[in-house]
């Protein structure tokens, strides 16, 4: 497998296939902002020549002052799960925030999206769960895990 930063062909794919992948309606979530502003931090997983993964996110300087990086989405081709290629992308991306000077890694999911908070507790990332975190009513799953050397 490999890891390669995002291009604009890699995008088009994305936005073609998001959907199938997720088993549902989601690709508003892969937003063009994601690729044209904050694609530098955006990567993908190719094997044989095919996309069977990507990430979105970017390191941002939190309102607390601490320098975070952040999962947006991430996807992985149906046939692919369970091979590593979350994990991958996951460590590829953590390595990338470090050496951009982040001190922790943060993602947020829905609550009953079980396959990501096993995933991320697995990986070793603490779970919150917040009442009103999206908004009144709108609770989500909080994920960090601090970046200590």
């Amino acid at each position: 497998m490999d890891v390669r930063r995002i291009t604009k062909a890699d995008f088009d794919r994305i936005v073609e296939v998001i959907d199938h992948w997720w088993g549902g309606p989601i690709g508003t979530f892969a937003h063009p902002v994601f690729f044209y502003e904050l694609g530098n931090h955006a990567l993908v997983v190719e094997q044989g020549g095919e996309l069977i993964g990507f990430l979105l996110g970017f390191p941002v300087d939190a309102p607390d002052g601490k320098r975070t990086g952040y999962v947006h989405l991430v996807g992985i081709h149906p046939d692919h799960r369970r091979r590593g290629v979350g994990r991958l992308l996951y460590d590829r991306f953590t390595q990338e925030c470090r050496a951009a000077g982040c001190v922790r890694m943060k993602a947020i999911t829905t609550p009953g999206n079980d396959g990501s908070i096993r995933f991320h507790v697995a990986l070793g990332w603490n779970v919150l769960e917040v009442d009103d975190y999206a908004g009144p009513g709108r609770r989500r799953i909080v994920f960090t895990k601090p970046l200590v050397d």
